[in-house]
């Protein structure tokens, strides 16, 4: 089995560009202004020796991890990741109930959850409403839980290196009070299993060099025309995404450092719910209503709201948010026997006004994500392949 290979190892030749370009007249418009769309790709071609073991051929497009753009809801794979490894670590399971208390006045408590089955917060609940929904708050309390410090640190000894997770998601309190995490506790039939207090970052998880974008942006419904600042922003960079990735669905290709300390079962938690359509579902009662099968299914699905097939699933997490629009995926066809991974980010933001909400994802980045992920589905469907894989293990029972 091959390890996914480093930066210098991607193939960066013309294959992807003249696929995506022979495939829509859209990719090949997006495509020919590199520079003002700032798309990123990577796409890894999977193919079984007759044991079943996987041999990858990476391929990238303008991926550039010193390229700054904001990771929005994908930083939010890794807490879960994270969160599931460090409940392994203390011995508790992730259904525990976990109640967020707090000590400081921007600090907010959760003593119960009535989205849950039995109305009670738990890292495993909060794992799948970000899993299927992409909840921020649930985002939140994993950040929380985790730590920031421990947050960078973790992902930093795994080997990602572009990685810089420094605050809360849709949260106003600013770049000092997110270096505070709240007090928690784990409790089971009203006795303590653990506590944990509130902690602060004594490190700062900021870029060293300003990133600026734009030309001007929204605040308290004035325009300021100056750029943006990014620098004290969330950051995860492309090659880093993809890696994660990797690392989730074949650990077993990946050096040991690299890996999530995760149980069987977490696996199976984990496929379930990135693949799941939030109609699968009972608990949250209110995803069946609220959400569509595409809705947060960007790649190869465009986010349509239309009945999707169940016989190909994304495991995937994407994210958008100021213009910046992005998909993580392990894609497969468990009929026709078709697996790839594909991740890619486009910026989406034609005014070049931050914080107006005057995106162009519905114009520019979703059909993007449509085309990209149909024209690679496309060429996976007519390339010879010499055995068929066999995909049991990302077979998973959809329900509750």
């Amino acid at each position: 089995m091959t390890a996914l290979p480093s930066m210098a190892q991607i193939h960066n030749g013309q294959f992807l560009e003249k696929l995506l370009k022979k495939h829509s007249a859209h990719l090949a418009n997006v495509l020919d202004h590199p520079d003002k769309y700032e798309v990123q790709i990577l796409y890894t071609k999977i193919d079984r020796n007759n044991r079943n073991e996987p041999h990858f051929t990476t391929y990238g497009y303008h991926v550039n991890n010193s390229q700054y753009f904001y990771p929005a809801s994908t930083v939010k794979l890794p807490a879960v990741l994270l969160a599931l490894e460090k409940v392994n670590k203390l011995g508790i399971d992730k259904y525990t109930p976990m109640f967020t208390g707090t000590d400081r006045p921007e600090e907010t408590a959760v003593k119960s959850d009535t989205t849950a089955e039995d109305k009670l917060p738990s890292v495993a609940h909060y794992a799948k409403k970000i899993l299927l929904a992409s909840d921020n708050d649930a985002f939140n309390r994993l950040y929380e839980f985790i730590g920031q410090k421990d947050f960078n640190d973790s992902m930093r000894a795994k080997g990602y290196k572009d990685v810089r997770i420094s605050h809360r998601l849709e949260s106003p309190i600013g770049t000092e009070n997110n270096r505070y995490t709240n007090p928690i506790r784990f409790e089971k039939d009203g006795k303590l299993v653990y506590e944990q207090p509130g902690k602060y970052s004594d490190q700062k998880f900021i870029s060293p060099e300003p990133i600026k974008r734009g030309k001007g942006y929204m605040k308290n419904g004035t325009l300021v025309n100056e750029p943006f600042d990014f620098t004290e922003k969330n950051y995860f960079a492309l090659g880093d995404q993809h890696k994660l990735l990797k690392a989730l669905f074949f650990p077993e290709s990946v050096p040991v450092k690299e890996r999530f300390n995760l149980t069987k079962e977490d696996y199976r938690f984990v496929y379930q719910y990135m693949s799941q359509f939030p109609v699968e579902t009972e608990f949250p009662a209110n995803y069946t209503d609220d959400y569509y099968d595409g809705y947060v299914k960007f790649l190869l699905f465009g986010g349509t709201k239309t009945r999707l097939p169940r016989h190909i699933r994304l495991f995937n997490k994407c994210g958008d948010a100021y213009g910046y629009l992005l998909d993580n995926a392990y894609i497969a066809d468990f009929e026709k026997g078709i697996e790839f991974m594909l991740t890619a980010v486009i910026y989406c933001n034609e005014d070049q006004i931050f914080n107006d909400n005057k995106y162009d994802y519905d114009e520019i980045g979703l059909p993007f994500m449509r085309d990209l992920g149909k024209a690679v589905f496309d060429y996976e469907l007519e390339r010879h392949r010499a055995n068929r894989p066999d995909l049991g293990r990302f077979e998973v029972r959809y329900d509750k």
